[in-house]
C-alpha cells in the first residue's frame, strides 16, 4: 500500500500560469518523472505550508504537460495563483477512477470548474474520432475560461450563449444530438438532474463528483457518498472509489 502511494508522488515545474476568467486560473506543469492519467482523474497539490493538499481535476494532459483549471476560493488556491513559471510544486496523482471511454456518440456536460475533466475527455474522444458534443454552464460571461473550447455555452444571466442553467438544455441536447452515452461534472444539482434525465431516456451516464476532500487517499472518509449495491446501499469515497460513478448508482 505504501509503495503504491509513493509511486504517485511527484515533483513538477510550472511552465505557465494564467488568469483565464474573473476568478479562474489555468496552470500547466511538467512532472519531473513518469506520469500517466486519464480523463476524470485528479491531482492533489501541496499548497505552501498548508497541511492538507488541494484536489484539482486534470483539464489536459498531452503525455508531458498537465493542465489544471482552478477557481480562487481560499488559502490553497490563493497560494497557487501567486506561483510563477519555473516554480516547483509537489503533487500526488493521478488519483481516482476516471471515465470509462466507449466508442459511443457522447454528450458531455460541464458546469463551472466542472468543465475541466469533460474538456480533457473531449480531447481524448476527438483523438479516437468518437463523435461528441460539449455543453457547459457558467454564472456569467466573465466566468467563462479562455482556452476551454465548448460546442455550446449557457450562462445563468444570459450574458453569453444560451440563457439559463445548463440543466434547462439537457433534454434539448439529447433530442438534437441523440447521444449513446452521457458524461458530466459539476455541482451536485447539475449531476443529479443529468443522471435522472439520462435514466428517463435510458442512456448510460457517468458523473464526476465534486466533493470537499481532506486526505485524497480514502483514509479520512471525509468525502463519502452513498451508492446502490446488491444489499441496498453502501458508502463510497469520492477520492478513491470515484470521482467518477455510474449516475444511476448514486443515491442523491
Amino acid at each position: 500500500m505504501q509503495v503504491a502511494k509513493l509511486k504517485k508522488h511527484h515533483k513538477a515545474k510550472i511552465i505557465s500560469i494564467k488568469q483565464v476568467s474573473l476568478t479562474q486560473y489555468f496552470m500547466k506543469f511538467v512532472p519531473l518523472d513518469d506520469f500517466s492519467s486519464k480523463p476524470g482523474q485528479f491531482v492533489s497539490i501541496l499548497c505552501g505550508g498548508l497541511t492538507l493538499r488541494r484536489p484539482f481535476s486534470i483539464a489536459s494532459f498531452d503525455g508531458n504537460e498537465i493542465g489544471v483549471l482552478f477557481k480562487l476560493k481560499g488559502k490553497g488556491t490563493e497560494f497557487l495563483s501567486n506561483l510563477r513559471v519555473g516554480d516547483e510544486i509537489d503533487f500526488v496523482g493521478a488519483v481516482g477512477n476516471g471515465f470509462k471511454i466507449e466508442n459511443k456518440r457522447s454528450l458531455l456536460i460541464g458546469a463551472g470548474v466542472g468543465v475541466a475533466p469533460v474538456f480533457y475527455l473531449k480531447t481524448e474522444l476527438e483523438k479516437m474520432q468518437i463523435p461528441s458534443l460539449l455543453i457547459s454552464g457558467f454564472q456569467t460571461e466573465k466566468e467563462i475560461p479562455e482556452g476551454i473550447e465548448c460546442d455550446k455555452i449557457c450562462t445563468d444571466d444570459g450574458t453569453a450563449g444560451l440563457h439559463g442553467s445548463v440543466i434547462n438544455y439537457i433534454r434539448n441536447m439529447i433530442e438534437e444530438f441523440k447521444p449513446e452515452k452521457i458524461y458530466a461534472c459539476g455541482p451536485k444539482i447539475v449531476l443529479q438532474n443529468t443522471a435522472e434525465i439520462a435514466q428517463r431516456y435510458k442512456i448510460p451516464c457517468e458523473v464526476a463528483m465534486e466533493k470537499e476532500m481532506a486526505c485524497s487517499i480514502g483514509v479520512c472518509r471525509g468525502c463519502v457518498i452513498k451508492i446502490k449495491d446488491k444489499n441496498g446501499e453502501k458508502t463510497a469515497s469520492v477520492c478513491q472509489d470515484g470521482p467518477v460513478f455510474n449516475g444511476e448508482a448514486v443515491l442523491w
